[in-house]
């Protein structure tokens, strides 16, 4: 009982500490060690250098080449004009009278193809402004429809998208980007539609009370370090808003066509599904089977190697369609590595934290909780365990990997045992940290109302509504459809 309760309140410590603003690389191994001492028996040191560091080692280990390459990426688009070239091409298209449809689609757009949601949301956020104001929408639904295009099915229900959330089942299941595809797309359409008649109904209550835009500050960031207490996570770190903040307007300089701003995104889905289908199949790589190359199969690599691949060219593609648009192309391949560093490092301190839980005795009698939950079922278990851990991190990556780490090899012998498809154990795995991820300690979302200049308490429900009920109900029709006809 002590070990039991010892693991609920270092899950809760971790959950109220990232509310508070508590650097994640902290507040992880300070919780897993109150974890261990109510354990009992357990040593500490050991725990912490055997089991919490060398979970997280392993995790940068394989995943660094994603967060360096995506955050390079991102940042190349930001600097070179393409991020903003599209966004305002996408809004221009649709117009004022079509202003959530057009932020959405700008927002989903950019983050599909790879842009990090920090990136996307400081790109968008003044043109949703305008937009906006010419709409006569409250401002307070802007970081709601910001939220559906960048935090939902672009993240985990589209198949091919580059993001780490639909990277990091890959090892565990075998699988690609690509896994189950047909039920991807249909995830991905009920989050977006429900999404879009959620936002529809509450502008034309707005207006219907005579509502308009509102007297808030239009100013994106008014402080860097408003943005400094609450960058935590996946992606929304201290280098990267000071290398926003610090950049000159884009606007300034010659901005690339609609043509060569689409090119690189284009080029990320493009070459990730070419090479993880076709090319990198036809390559003789008996040699993984040997010791120094980690006793592993093509199968557990390849969807890894393809977006690597991806992501490679796409970035040699957008230097040099842009090389001249670039106020200083050190300065921001700079910025992009050291963007890189720490959401990484927080994603494998959670990590080390969830290693550390599943080391202790008293885990068995959770982990064998769980993995009962859906009896026959284990597309039931997966998802309630990823949902629970993604929201009591706050991260999307960190609850998947925490989850996969401690239970994955149970999950593919469920799987294995009910004739469940492993792509579709993938899909369930990804769609499930889109949800709960996105309650109001998440980094993401405390990032994300900094930028517009709003609080919890004037924005935030309908943010629920958008980024954690409307994919929770995504979630639950992905089960249902998967458990009657199999992956497609």
């Amino acid at each position: 009982m002590p070990g039991i309760l010892g693991i609920i309140l270092a899950l809760g410590m971790l959950m109220y500490l990232a509310y508070r603003g508590f650097s994640v690389l902290i507040i992880a191994p300070a919780s897993a060690l109150l974890a261990v001492i109510l354990a009992g028996d357990v040593p500490i040191l050991a725990t912490y250098t055997q089991v919490f560091m060398r979970s997280a080692g392993n995790f940068i280990i394989q995943y660094f080449p994603l967060f360096l390459l995506g955050a390079l990426f991102g940042k190349l688009m930001e600097d070179s004009g393409s991020a903003q070239v599209l966004s305002r091409w996408i809004v221009g298209r649709l117009g004022a009278q079509r202003a959530v449809l057009a932020v959405v689609l700008a927002c989903a757009v950019l983050t599909y193809g790879g842009v990090s949601l920090f990136v996307v949301a400081f790109a968008v956020f003044p043109i949703a402004v305008e937009l906006f104001q010419q709409a006569r929408i409250p401002k307070r639904l802007i970081p709601a429809t910001i939220a559906l295009g960048a935090f939902t099915f672009t993240m985990t229900a589209l198949p091919g998208t580059p993001a780490i959330q639909n990277a990091i089942p890959m090892p565990f299941f075998g699988t690609t980007p690509f896994a189950a595809p047909g039920l991807g797309l249909l995830t991905g359409a009920i989050m977006f539609g429900l999404g879009q008649i959620w936002l529809n109904q509450r502008v034309a209550r707005a207006q219907q009370a005579g509502e308009g835009y509102g007297d808030q500050p239009v100013q994106p960031v008014q402080r860097t370090h408003e943005l400094r207490e609450h960058a935590l996570g996946e992606g929304f770190d201290l280098f990267e808003i000071t290398d926003v903040l610090a950049v000159p307007d884009t606007t300034a300089r010659p901005q690339p066509s609609v043509i060569v701003a689409a090119a690189p995104l284009v080029l990320v889905i493009a070459l990730n599904l070419v090479f993880v289908t076709f090319i990198i199949p036809t390559w003789d790589t008996n040699y993984l089977t040997e010791p120094q190359f980690g006793s592993t199969s093509i199968q557990a690599v390849r969807g890894l190697w393809a977006i690597i691949v991806a992501l490679v060219l796409s970035i040699l593609a957008l230097v040099f369609l842009n090389y001249r648009r670039f106020a200083n192309l050190k300065e921001t391949l700079d910025s992009g590595a050291d963007a890189a560093v720490l959401p990484i490092f927080n994603t494998a301190s959670q990590v080390g934290f969830g290693a550390v839980i599943a080391a202790l005795p008293a885990f068995v009698i959770m982990r064998n909780a769980v993995l009962g939950l859906g009896g026959d079922n284990p597309l039931i278990s997966l998802a309630v365990s990823v949902s629970l851990l993604a929201g009591i991190t706050g991260s999307a990556s960190g609850g998947m990997s925490i989850a996969l780490d401690t239970l994955g090899d149970s999950f593919v012998q469920m799987a294995d045992q009910a004739g469940i498809a492993l792509d579709l154990m993938h899909r369930v795995t990804a769609v499930a940290t889109g949800g709960l991820d996105a309650l109001p300690h998440s980094g993401a979302v405390i990032t994300l109302l900094a930028i517009c200049g709003l609080t919890h308490r004037e924005a935030y429900i309908d943010i629920f509504v958008v980024a954690v009920l409307l994919p929770i109900v995504a979630l639950i029709a992905l089960i249902i459809l998967g458990s009657v006809f199999g992956s497609f």
